[in-house]
């Protein structure tokens, strides 16, 4: 089957953090029997049996988009720009998909790239992030989706399950809503912990630096880190002018390398406390293969990962995250909830091939002349 696939996010090497899972899928879908794939996406490298299909000026606007944090932090930028950066990409896609007709099978990510797919009733795969459930609150857009989805067979695969009822009750009578869990490199499955009692305890915070994705961080974390038994190490990019305690280290965005590398082994654990709308968080899933114990604030999408008490905890309230900090500092205890978190994500997410094997599933069903 020939498939075309649709994505404003893909890095530019494998050490570029930027879109990473979608180029671990694009490498799983191109390495299984039966695919032929061709991607529209940013510029990067790609697998020997991927070929790109997007324009040299299709690339320089896509990087760019990529530079500036991607189609939704522009949008939530205001001006101008958040008017007319989706315009411009709708008409990207909507050229690239006149320009190659010779497709099997949609794979769109993202709702809104769906929005230019063309009238020639091929089936299409969607998928959908927590970012996209906003998308559904503007006027119009699910109109235009749904349009987009008459006479075609579509399959729409959030990645975490609270978005499937939501997402069911807009258009199950139209799509079939199936949760499609992204996949975890083998390299984190490998990483072996070395746990020190010697040295101050390493908790680990990687994420997008905007202050829905911060939550009450520094405010709930300030009476444990700031004496020197724990230190709170952040990793990401600065995409709001946030100010950082002096007692947080910052070091930027990190390569998935260095942090698998020199960060992940030697860590007690990994935590977020953020409000933002999200699917089923990547750094999550990696953390937990790595046998990292979680604390996470209490939300849908933390709470369809993090068992709690069992692979880690959730928190409502700052007396909880003090409490599941505490806790995780003895090392018996941290073991086994990272152990617990380990042997979930292997059973129930698998690897990137594991992944593509469920979406190459879903495509043969789209294709079956015989389905919905």
């Amino acid at each position: 089957m020939r498939v075309l696939m649709l994505s404003t996010s893909y890095p530019r090497d494998l050490s570029d953090w930027r879109g990473l899972f979608i180029r671990h899928l694009v490498d799983a879908l191109a390495r299984a029997r039966g695919v032929e794939l061709c991607l529209w996406a940013p510029p990067g490298e790609l697998p020997a049996n991927a070929e790109a299909i997007t324009l040299p000026k299709e690339k320089q606007w896509l990087a760019e988009l990529m530079a500036a944090g991607g189609i939704s932090h522009r949008m939530r930028q205001g001006g101008i720009g958040a008017l007319l950066a989706p315009v411009k990409l709708l008409r990207l896609i909507a050229k690239a998909l006149r320009r190659h007709t010779a497709v099997d099978i949609y794979h769109v990510n993202w709702l809104q790239c769906a929005l230019p797919l063309p009238g020639n009733g091929k089936p299409a795969l969607i998928t959908v992030l927590g970012n996209d459930m906003k998308l559904l609150r503007l006027p119009m857009v699910k109109t235009l989706l749904r349009r987009v989805m008459r006479r075609r067979r579509v399959a729409i695969c959030p990645n975490a399950d609270w978005m499937q009822q939501p997402l069911t009750e807009i258009f199950g009578d139209l799509a079939e809503i199936r949760t499609v869990a992204f996949g975890i490199d083998p390299t984190w499955y490998a990483i072996k912990r070395e746990l020190a009692g010697d040295r101050p305890q390493r908790w680990l915070v990687v994420t997008r630096l905007t202050r829905d994705k911060l939550g009450p961080l520094f405010e709930w974390s300030e009476p444990l880190f700031r004496e020197q038994s724990r230190e709170l190490h952040l990793f990401g990019p600065m995409q709001e002018n946030i100010e950082l305690p002096d007692w947080v280290h910052f070091h930027g965005p990190a390569s998935p390398e260095q942090l698998a590398k020199e960060w992940f082994p030697y860590a007690h654990g990994l935590i977020t406390l953020s409000r933002h709308a999200e699917g089923r968080p990547q750094v999550m899933l990696e953390a937990m293969a790595a046998g990292l114990p979680i604390i996470a604030s209490r939300m849908p999408a933390h709470a369809n990962l993090v068992s709690d008490g069992g692979t880690g905890f959730l928190c409502d309230a700052v007396e909880d995250y003090h409490a599941a900090v505490v806790a995780l500092q003895d090392e018996s205890g941290n073991r086994r909830c990272g152990e617990a978190a380990r042997v979930w994500a292997a059973r129930e997410i698998g690897t990137w091939d594991d992944c593509a094997q469920r979406y190459i599933g879903l495509y043969s069903r789209l294709l079956d002349t015989g389905h919905g």
